[in-house]
């Protein structure tokens, strides 16, 4: 088993021999093999990785949640293996911003492993999902009317958000749960057993502890295989296709700037429709779009416009992306006009990449850095309106970027207590027909920057930063 794994570590270059790699630990079997068969690897098969544990505690389970956290930090004291443990009241936030447990959970999840990787240096977070899990995945998407992406199923490794440098990979991907189990047993790994893993009131795990025993005992004992075949065959599909549209959509653009994108329609047209498909997505993306809100419906609306023989037609897509047909070109075009509505969405930041924030007129860099003493003053010298330095164990992700809320409040730099947003701006002397357009850089605990103004106090530098998120906004031009 150690050996395939290093094999298909090499050969997948999912990770570096010596890299520093943060672990996601459970305490569940799962993420307690994965664990053990990484110690192994440097163990046995001459590997150096560099490992550090991350386990957020949900607060979602009392007593036995508190139990998990003290199992896996113990485990690791145990093993001499660096550990960070935090915590988080995922259903006080879910209730707050009006999501489900599960998204806030993998929210709040994903922004812990991002700090934790910040502040180790570690460019790869690595998760324990198995064959098992990604056979789960496929059937789930199937049963919710997913498009052929979701066929592909959990990815071996992905960024970690939207232009992250960080990678998120799963090493076991290929390996059943049973194979995982076998391990644990002969190796006399502990580890601790989810109770709400036996609950069916959660589809996945109706789809885990009845509909696919139901399926493997009555239709097809080989299910997991057979639906594992096809996301692999799907994954194949999407990168064939992601190749070839790429090199399609540069020789059919007629113009590009940043807010506009002209495709040659006839160009376009003469292609399969999955293909046709495909470019109009490339086409939202490149105008600092997230493609997650483009859906099925949106891009079948655009390529009706595409085949109809008139001219003139118009599809408005999220992010008021206006498309249209004429003479010969599909045109994808931001609007001119910067309604109140349109300024007060949330933007997810990119952290570390590059945010655009088209109807602002805006782009935001977000990158992180290790500093020492010394560095600490020369940052604060090199700080403007719209450069500044952040301590990064001071910012709690993600990042959105908004208008201003009836009831924000914020510390100003230097200031000596909080004060209300729009007291601040008008402080600030700017005119009250613009104040709507201010761009507030937030994270979970409200506003960190009000860009080309003042960060908050509580996220400023400090003698004892280590870490700094370094924050750079420009205008773009027209």
């Amino acid at each position: 088993m150690i050996k395939q794994l290093a094999q298909e570590l090499s050969s997948d270059r999912l990770l570096k021999n010596d890299e520093v790699v943060v672990l996601g630990v459970s305490g569940g079997p799962d993420s307690m093999a994965l664990l053990h068969l990484l110690l192994e690897l440097n163990k046995s098969a001459g590997w150096e990785l560099h490992l550090h544990v991350a386990h957020l505690n949900h607060q979602l389970r009392g007593d036995q949640a508190n139990e998990d956290a003290a199992f896996v930090q113990a485990a690791c004291d145990s093993m001499s293996i660096p550990c960070t443990i935090d915590q988080r009241d995922i259903r006080k936030s879910a209730a707050a911003e009006g999501l489900s447990i599960e998204e806030m959970s993998r929210r709040e999840r994903y922004a812990f492993f991002e700090r934790v990787c910040i502040q180790t240096g570690a460019r790869a977070v690595a998760l324990a999902h198995h064959a098992d899990d990604n056979a789960e995945t496929i059937l789930h998407r199937v049963l919710r009317g997913t498009g052929l992406r979701g066929l592909a199923g959990i990815p071996r490794s992905r960024p970690l958000g939207p232009g992250s440098q960080i990678r998120v990979v799963r090493p076991l991907l290929r390996f059943t749960k049973a194979e995982l189990q076998r391990f644990l047993v002969d190796a006399g790994v502990a580890f601790r057993e989810d109770r709400t893993n036996t609950s069916n009131e959660a589809m996945r795990n109706r789809i885990r502890n009845i509909l696919l025993p139901a399926i493997e005992q009555e239709v097809n004992p080989q299910v997991r295989d057979a639906l594992n075949r096809l996301g692999l065959q799907a994954r194949w599909l999407e990168e064939f296709l992601v190749e070839t549209v790429q090199r399609t959509f540069e020789t059919i653009v007629i113009s590009r700037t940043d807010r506009s994108v002209v495709l040659n329609a006839d160009a376009v047209l003469r292609k399969s429709r999955i293909v046709q498909a495909e470019l109009v997505r490339t086409a939202y993306v490149a105008l600092g779009l997230g493609e997650q809100d483009l859906a099925f419906a949106h891009l079948s609306a655009v390529l009706e416009i595409l085949a109809d023989p008139a001219s003139g037609k118009q599809s408005q897509l999220p992010g008021g992306l206006v498309v249209e047909k004429r003479y010969g070109q599909l045109s994808f075009t931001m609007p001119t006009t910067e309604s109140r509505e349109a300024l007060a969405d949330e933007i997810a930041v990119h952290c570390p990449g590059r945010t655009v924030l088209p109807v602002r007129r805006l782009e935001l860099e977000c990158s992180t850095q290790e500093v020492r003493d010394c560095d600490i003053h020369r940052l604060r010298r090199q700080a403007t309106r719209m450069e500044e330095f952040v301590d990064v164990t001071a910012v709690h992700g993600p990042l959105v970027i908004r208008s201003r809320k009836p009831g924000d409040r914020f510390t100003p730099l230097g200031a000596p207590g909080s004060k209300k947003l729009a007291d601040f701006l008008a402080d600030e002397k700017i005119d009250p027909k613009d104040r709507e357009r201010v761009a507030i850089l937030c994270d979970q605990l409200g506003p960190i920057w009000v860009i080309g103004h003042r960060i908050d106090d509580r996220v400023k530098l400090t003698e004892l930063t280590r870490a700094v998120l370094h924050l750079r906004a420009k205008r773009l031009e027209s």
